[in-house]
């Protein structure tokens, strides 16, 4: 399972009316290959559901996970941080072994 902290949903469903997506838009979330780690994250609004697809709904988000992503992304929080280090959305993987120094790529 895939969660998201308080701050992530706020800024989701903030981000989701920005954009002019309505409640049928969800947050797909992969893996892809690359980055100086071996793999990256992949983070979209998205409507269509695949086949292979997992979906979870945590704290009334709706989060859409491939199988082969949810491998590596298991136990994972969806977080985001507006501070001084940084902004943007954060993933707390427990699977990772190492990531990157902008945390945009990990290796399990």
């Amino acid at each position: 399972m895939v969660t998201v902290s308080d701050t992530a949903k706020n800024k989701i469903v903030e981000l989701r009316k920005a954009d002019g997506f309505d409640e049928d838009y969800q947050i797909r979330v992969g893996v892809l290959g690359g980055g100086c780690s071996g793999l990256t994250y992949n983070l979209e609004f998205n409507s269509d559901s695949k086949p292979n697809d997992m979906v979870f709904e945590d704290k009334g988000v709706k989060i859409i996970v491939d199988k082969k992503s949810l491998l590596y992304l298991a136990g994972t929080t969806l977080d985001f941080s507006d501070g001084l280090n940084g902004k943007g959305f954060q993933f707390i993987n427990p699977n990772a072994t190492r990531t990157c120094g902008c945390g945009e790529s990990f290796a399990v």
